[in-house]
Formats: C-alpha cells, structure tokens, sequence
C-alpha cells in the first residue's frame, strides 16, 4: 500500500479531501526507528513533524510510567506541534517502526481544516457524539419525518349525549377508527371502546358516547416525529395518538397510518405477538424481530434507541405465553410476577438473547409452588421455541421462583453480608423489571434502593463490577481473543457496572444505563464529563455491535460474540481504543474511590 492510500484508511487524514492528501504525499519524509529509539523526549526541542505509525509499536511515558502504546495507524506528536513547546511525553520505540513525518509546516496547513483540527482538539465524548451524528441517513428515512407534514384524515368530532351508534355511523362514514367527544376536558372513543366498554358489557346502541369516553386525551405535540408518535402508542400499547397543538387536539395519528408510510414498524410485529398462534408461530419469532430491528436501524434509530423497543415487544410475548399457559393452567392462586434482568431488565436488548428471568408471588401454599413450577416450566419452553437460548448461569424462573418475603430476605441478605456467589446474584437481579403478572414488587426496590446507605456492602459491590475489564493488553493495544473482540464483555458490561454501582450509590431508581449515569452525575458520584464520555462509549459500542450482528445475520451466519477488528473502519478502530483507555481510566478510579484493594 503505498502511503497516498494508507493516509486515506486513517484518521485523521481519511477527513482530507483529494487536492490535500496529494500535498501531504508530496511533503512527507519517511523514517526508520530500531526498537529502543526516543523518536521524541519530554522537556527536549519541540516536535518538528506530526509522526504516523506505518508499522511497529511506539510507546508514550511519562516519568517511566506508561501513558499511551500507539499502533499503525496512530499519530503522536501533535500537542508539542500545536503549542511549539516541548514534548510533555517520552516517545520510545518499542518494535521497529516505519514512521511517516508530516513536517510542521504541512501540518499547520492541514489543522485549517475543520474535520482534521477537531480529530486533535475535541473530547473523546464529543468525538463519539459527532461521530455518530455524521452516520449516513439515507433517503427516505421516515421515522425521523414530522408528523405535520404527513397526510393524516380530518379530525372527526361528536357530541357527548349523542348515542355510540352515531359515533360507529360517523366513524365509518369517515374510514376512522376513532372520534374525539366535546367536553372540557375532551374525550376520544375508538373502535376498541365500542367492543369492550359497549358489546362486551351489554350496553345498547343508545348508550350515551360520553359515558365511554376517555378523558383526559394523552396527546403527542403535533410537531413530533414519526418515532415520537410510534414511541407513544408503544409505550400506552394503544393504536392511536391524539396531536395537540397550543392546548387544542388538531390531529389523530394511527398504526394504519404508520402502515401506510410502508413502515415496517414495531406495533405491526407488537399486534402480531398479541394475535400469536402458541406454539406454532413462535419459530419465526426471532426471524421477524431481527427483520423489525434491522428496519429500525436503516430507519435511522442507533442501537441504544432500538433497546427500549425491542424489549416493549419482547414484554408482550412473555405476557401472550403466560396467557397461553393460564388457558390450561388456570388463573394463578395468589397473584404473581414475571421479571426480567440483565440487559433485558435495562431495556437494552437489540437481539435475541439467553433467558434472564425469574417468578416471585406474594405467597406460599399448599398447590402453589406446583402450579408456578409448572407455569415457569412451560413459559420457558416456550421462550425456547422462540428462540431465546437458556441462561448459561441458570437465571429463569424454573430455579429463580419463590415469594416475594423470601426474594426480599435475599435481597437483604446480598446487602448486608455481601458474599462471592451474593454480589454475583446481585449484579443480576438488581437490574430486575416486572414484564407480566400483577404482584407490586416495588418493595423489592426500596430495598436496592437503601444499599445506597451501605458503604460497606457499596465497596463490595464495586469490587464485583469491575470483574470485567476492556481488552486492552500491556502497552494498552487492543487484544483480540479468536479473532475478534468481544464489544459485550470487554465494553458494554463494564459499563453497564460502573453506572450500575454509581447510581445505587446516588439513591437512583433508574435501570436504563444512560439513565443511570445522568443520575449520578446530577448526583456527584461521578463527574459530568466522566458520565458523559461514558454515554457516548456505551452509544458507540451498541452500535459497533449491532451493526456487526446485523451483518452475520445478513449473511446468514449465526451471531458471534466477536468482533473482527478487520470488520472495523480505521475511525471506528480508532475511537475503539480510545473507548477502552477510557472505561479502563474510570474503572481505575472507582476501585481507588471504594479503596476495593483493602478488602479481604
């Protein structure tokens, strides 16, 4: 590769256009440097060229301490270019390095343009945030289109003593399947209403609409986006969405009319899940969730937005394969609840993943443990039919099933006299979620939210979530294991504990990740610019390994925990390892900040 080529695979320089990548070919020097080599030394003359690693390894120290090991591809240099004074850091070659030299001048040249300055003088969160929001949104991306300019039908109104056979008549007279009701506040009835709070409950055609009208009208400002729209219907599991605009409802938005914009959108596969055939149409769950999420995703959604609606989806099926269950089984005997964790629990879910999951109810008995046994047993064969693989740690409601006083004991127990197998159990179940059933499990939250006041059990808990570290070797390269990296073990998870640990120390309810770190900023358990870097870290890893599980399924591979680093961009590459130093740095922090080391 001649260097022309290798300039443009690498940042900075791939944010270079012709006319300049030509000038810097035509004004570099190329150099030898043996293993042993100070290529720059701290306090010497300033730096007289920007230094591009071509082969070899060249490692950055301070005071003999490791700063930085850069690779091929990476720059160093530039900090004693910019300001003219000498290097702050040792540059020591570590491997025998081909070195590209931009001279000062070349360089001084280059920083006039914007994209190449700023890969220099811009935060790494800052970076990861621009760098998502220069991602390609093709054509024709709907969901991000405003609500105001699609062709939605007239709003249809009715009086509240006219009867629900003149609001059916006018609703099918306008191909509606909904009608606001005059009033202060006013209402909205849809055909929904007309089946369950008119047929089902005998009423007659006379029926005033007023008596089945809901009041007040959850409402979406008429100037939201598509995915404002589906996020709401989602969320309230309804098929419409009243617009409001100053005070005045001016618009209804339906799933038919999302339908329409050839959307291939969550509700459509949410009704498909609510009308399943069990156990027949389960097989092709998996195939029709990965289907939704890659339209998701071309949509324009990044893979942290597409979480929260993947598990509003995978929340409906769970509640659809207890119904089933029920129909045999019977209603339950006392009431119960369903809860999900681990990614799940957090709403962070793209893809099909292992069963985390367990049963609480609110009491034991005689014939009671039987019956959630077996609701547990076929739920989770069912799940399996699904597609979703079990627990390699054995987190499901067939081994995770007790009353609630007893999970509560447990709770407490991993609070107070925090042992190994504890902490483990506590990393899991305190990112719980109810999904199905009607047993109020919010004590269980009290009861995560008092370790907040436990600082002994906190130091503990944080020595348990630093079990993961990203997989950086001795001179912070980044390591592949088998080919590839593994973006969930060595990035996502260790995240997901340090926002974890940081927010139950600020008190915070939240489960969602990027909620949890804003929580404990607001809170000073971790600085805003640490919060920050780490959101966008965890932005950047869900998409990195979205997008590269949604190429396996494309072409027709079975998903991978690994990553190939040759899959990568030599940006995404790039900004990978500055992730990893990243978290690492923070990591380091929290183990110095909870004095983990004197624990026994």
């Amino acid at each position: 590769m001649d260097p022309l080529d290798f300039l443009r695979a690498h940042a900075p320089f791939d944010r270079l256009d012709a006319a300049a990548l030509r000038r810097v070919a035509a004004t570099l020097e190329i150099a030898f440097a043996p293993a042993g080599a100070h290529v720059l030394q701290r306090g010497a003359a300033p730096a007289r060229f920007l230094y591009v690693i071509r082969k070899g390894v060249v490692r950055l120290e301070r005071d003999g301490e490791v700063v930085q090991v850069l690779e091929e591809g990476d720059t160093f240099g530039f900090p004693s270019l910019v300001g003219r004074t000498s290097p702050l850091v040792d540059a020591v070659v570590v491997e025998d390095a081909l070195l590209y030299q931009v001279p000062e001048a070349e360089f001084r040249a280059l920083v006039e343009s914007p994209g190449f300055a700023e890969f220099f003088v811009v935060s790494l969160s800052e970076r990861l945030h621009r760098h998502a929001s220069l991602q390609p949104v093709p054509f024709g991306r709907a969901l991000w289109g405003s609500l105001e300019g699609m062709p939605l039908a007239p709003v249809r109104w009715i009086a509240p003593g006219e009867t629900v056979q003149a609001a059916a008549r006018l609703m099918r007279e306008a191909g509606a399947s909904a009608i606001f009701v005059e009033g202060s506040p006013p209402g909205i009835v849809t055909d929904s209403d007309l089946r369950v709070r008119v047929l089902a409950e005998g009423r007659g055609p006379s029926t005033p609409v007023g008596e089945i009208a809901t009041r007040p009208v959850a409402t979406v400002p008429s100037g939201s986006t598509l995915l404002e729209a589906l996020t709401f219907m989602l969320e309230r599991r309804v098929h419409h969405a009243a617009l409001e605009s100053a005070g005045r409802l001016v618009g209804l938005i339906t799933d038919a009319d999302l339908l329409r914009l050839q959307v291939q959108t969550p509700l459509y596969l949410l009704r498909t899940v609510e009308r399943l055939a069990v156990p027949g149409d389960l097989p092709t769950y998996g195939q029709d969730l990965a289907a939704m999420v890659g339209s998701l995703t071309w949509s324009g959604l990044d893979a942290w937005q597409v979480g929260p609606i993947v598990a509003r989806v995978n929340d409906a099926l769970v509640a659809r394969l207890i119904a089933f269950v029920q129909s045999t089984l019977g209603p339950a005997p006392v009431p119960f609840a369903w809860i999900v964790f681990g990614s799940e629990g957090r709403r962070e879910q793209t893809l099909l993943a292992d069963q985390d999951h367990a049963l609480t109810f609110s009491a034991g008995g005689e014939g009671v443990d039987a019956y959630f046994a077996r609701l547990a047993r076929e739920v989770v064969a069912l799940l399996l039919e699904a597609g979703f693989p079990p627990c390699p740690g054995g987190y499901m409601a067939t081994s995770w099933r007790m009353p609630v006083d007893d999970l509560a004991a447990r709770f407490r127990a991993w609070i107070l006299k925090p042992d190994p197998q504890g902490l483990v159990d506590a990393l899991n179940l305190f990112d719980f979620r109810p999904v199905a059933g009607d047993l109020d499990v919010g004590p269980l939250d009290d009861i995560i939210a008092a370790a907040a006041r436990e600082p002994r059990f906190l130091a503990h808990f944080a020595r348990a979530s630093l079990g993961l570290e990203p997989p950086l070797g001795a001179f912070r390269h980044i390591k592949e294991d088998h080919g590839g990296v593994d973006l969930k073990r060595g990035g996502l998870v260790p995240v997901a504990g340090l926002a974890r640990l940081l927010a139950l120390e600020a008190g915070a309810r939240d489960r969602p990740t990027l909620a949890r770190l804003e929580a404990a900023a607001a809170a000073g358990t971790l600085s805003h610019e640490g919060a920050a870097t780490l959101a966008q870290a965890f932005r950047f890893l869900m998409r990195l390994r979205l997008t590269d599980q949604l190429r396996h399924l494309r072409a027709g591979r079975p998903l991978s925990t690994l990553t190939p680093l040759d899959a990568l961009t030599s940006l995404d590459r790039a900004y990978l390892k500055d992730v990893f130093v990243a978290i690492r740095e923070v990591q380091q922090a929290t183990a110095l900040r909870y004095a983990i080391d004197r624990l026994a």
